[in-house]
């Protein structure tokens, strides 16, 4: 059903709502909240609030991240939630660490909880504080002597205007944002299968390659490694470190006398999917002559990722340096210059198969949350070379064959993409009245 304007509007008084419907209210925080304060219920479960998801139980929080429980053991003075109140980390409010409670539960007295008054629908407050246009709103609000230190006090909550739309299209608002919700949600989920299926399909394509080769009539042999399986018969083993001639460690860039002049590559500038560095390199550094040396970036060099990571991206990714552009790397990142006789782009795709098989792990050291990639162990690792002719081959077929998957990948993601900024746009739009939901809302 096309969705209109209300018949007339009005001017709200505040930029973040912008122009309202003539007939709904605009109030402070006050007469539409209220705070509580309720402590002494140390039994209940433990709440977080997050900028992604908002509120939800601390445990699920604990079991998708590496964070540990940082609470007090004490939680006598931690505060009670109640079902549909409005929840929010006051010094992350800004950044839309805010939501309403689903749950029973206690959260940390650092927070804040606002119980909506009698005559409102909480889920259509959940859905407004939700939006970047109250973050910034909050933002607006909040003091401190630094953003790591803003804090949105309750007082200043109260100051904050929100739209009150009657309570039946406060209801009607909610019933049409969950059914489109809804239909969201199980396109998304088809779009992430699919990409799913087309990143195992690649991956696939990938391992195939780098370890029986492009005929399908070989002659095979037992390579003695685990993960590679028989390989063609005419292929060696060896260790990685043989394909290496040098690897030099990254430089954070630091140079008090110099200027910023030359490009950096991060990690943040990986494109994982292509194995490429992203252009345009958007780091410029001062690297001082000394740090230059032997660290400049050369058409054909491998960039490893030798420090950061986490549990679902670890590090030991590796990237092909295929620019022109004069550039060095960060001190997350490795520098790996070849042989004669080994073709980068084959060596890619190798420590790609590598990657996923997750044979980088076992040398990954843990020190203080960070992820340290032993390299003298990942390079002892023993894969399966074939002949530079063949190397030169598979890395042309594989470039070719992947192109096709991930083109699909791109456009399913972007897809996704798109569908999650029409929600977000079509979410605003609704609760602040820019949009008249009445007659599409499905019946209670």
């Amino acid at each position: 059903m096309t969705l209109h304007h209300y018949p007339s509007y009005k001017p709200s008084g505040v930029e973040w709502l912008g122009d309202v419907p003539a007939h709904w209210e605009v109030r402070p925080g006050r007469a539409a909240f209220q705070e509580v304060v309720e402590r002494d219920n140390p039994d209940e479960q433990l709440l977080s609030v997050t900028i992604a998801r908002g509120v939800i139980a601390q445990e699920i929080l604990l079991q998708d991240s590496s964070q540990k429980d940082s609470s007090r053991l004490d939680k006598s003075d931690y505060k009670l939630v109640c079902p549909g109140d409005i929840v929010y980390n006051k010094m992350r409010a800004w950044q839309g660490a805010v939501g309403m409670s689903a749950f029973r539960g206690i959260v940390s007295p650092a927070y804040i909880v606002q119980r909506p008054r009698l005559g409102s629908e909480p889920s259509y407050f959940h859905h407004l504080v939700r939006l970047p246009a109250f973050a910034t709103e909050a933002e607006r609000w909040s003091y401190g002597i630094a953003s790591d230190m803003w804090s949105l006090r309750p007082e200043h909550f109260k100051m904050i205007q929100f739209c009150l739309p009657p309570l039946h299209e406060q209801r009607a608002i909610v019933r049409y944002l969950d059914y489109v919700d809804r239909r969201v949600r199980r396109y998304v989920a088809a779009k992430r299968k699919l990409i799913a299926l087309l990143e195992e399909e690649r991956q696939a394509v990938i391992h195939q390659a780098v370890t029986r080769g492009l005929d399908p009539n070989v002659p095979l042999k037992p390579s003695g490694v685990e993960w590679l399986g028989d390989i063609p018969a005419h292929w060696e083993i060896r260790r990685l470190r043989n394909s290496i001639l040098e690897a030099v460690n990254g430089v954070w860039g630091a140079d008090p006398d110099g200027i910023n002049d030359l490009a950096c590559v991060r990690v943040a500038d990986f494109d994982r999917h292509r194995l490429r560095v992203r252009t345009p390199i958007p780091t410029v550094r001062a690297i001082g002559p000394s740090e230059r040396r032997g660290r400049t970036l050369l058409f054909g060099n491998l960039l490893l990722e030798v420090s950061g990571g986490g549990e679902q991206q670890p590090v030991g990714v590796v990237i092909l340096y295929d620019h022109d552009i004069p550039s060095v790397c960060s001190n997350f990142i490795q520098k790996i210059t070849l042989r004669s006789g080994y073709d980068p782009q084959f060596l890619t795709f190798l420590h790609g198969a590598l990657y996923a098989v997750r044979i980088n792990v076992r040398s990954i050291k843990q020190t203080t949350g960070i992820q340290n990639l032993d390299t003298s162990s990942y390079f002892s690792e023993a894969v399966a070379f074939p002949p530079l002719q063949e190397q030169h081959a598979i890395s042309e077929y594989l470039l070719e064959a992947t192109l096709r998957i991930e083109t699909a990948i791109t456009r399913a993601r972007r897809q996704v993409e798109l569908l999650e900024e029409y929600r977000t746009r079509l979410i605003a739009d609704v609760v602040t009245g820019k949009l008249d939901v009445r007659a599409a809302a499905p019946a209670d």
